[in-house]
């Protein structure tokens, strides 16, 4: 939790609403807290995943774009002489 104080009130609350003691109430509350952490940790290493495969699938279409850029302008030059030629 966000401090001792806030951690001890929340399981004052569970163990007052659950009707349980206020040790299994702590409990309780510092297992929810610590799965809410590592679910944060991995929605984070999932953005971080996503982030860094976008950013590779961006690469890789300027890279086939520019590929793509240079065949049409190679081809344009290679149509024009070849026209040319038969003029």
């Amino acid at each position: 939790m966000e401090t001792q104080d806030d951690a001890r009130y929340v399981a004052q609350v569970v163990s007052q609403r659950a009707g349980i003691s206020q040790q299994e109430a702590e409990k309780r509350v510092n297992d929810t807290y610590a799965k809410l952490k590592d679910a944060e940790t991995k929605a984070k290493e999932a953005a971080d995943a996503a982030r860094k495969a976008s950013a590779a699938a961006a690469l890789l279409l300027f890279i086939s774009l520019l590929i793509g850029a240079f065949l049409a302008s190679l081809m344009a030059v290679y149509g024009g002489r070849r026209r040319d030629a038969l003029t």
